[in-house]
């Protein structure tokens, strides 16, 4: 059996550390199956997307460590971190992941506060008088 392929995946304040080995599709994250750990339908959806596009799915085992951020976030970040995994294995998969825009970090995270104001821009109400 060949050696385990690493990745890292990102979204918002998540990060995902995801290994990929050939297999029969086993799914573990941080030490919990993926519906145990997961508990949401459309989470697990949102991770198996890379292994629908390419047709790979349950034929890799996958070992996923996530830190930081909430579900959505995390199953973002893992499926960021198997898309690029999926790419170490077969460079063939590329045109697909990134035509889906699996391959692309997403971003986007919450502005800082701002002194002087309520939130990142909310101002205090105006006062005439």
């Amino acid at each position: 059996m060949s050696e385990p392929v690493y990745a890292t995946g990102k979204r918002k304040t998540s990060i995902a550390r995801v290994w990929l080995e050939p297999g029969e599709g086993k799914f573990v994250v941080n030490e919990k199956a993926l519906k145990e750990y997961f508990g949401r339908e459309t989470c697990e959806m949102v991770i198996m997307q890379p292994f629908d596009l390419t047709g790979t799915r349950n034929q890799f085992n996958v070992k996923a460590d996530v830190r930081g951020g909430g579900i959505a976030g995390q199953s973002e970040a893992v499926r960021h971190g198997i898309s690029k995994a999926l790419l170490q294995f077969n460079s063939e998969f590329k045109d697909a992941l990134k035509k889906a825009g699996l391959l692309t970090r997403d971003s986007r995270i919450k502005e800082r506060k701002k002194y002087g104001l309520r939130g990142a821009r909310r101002r205090p109400q105006y006062s005439k008088r």
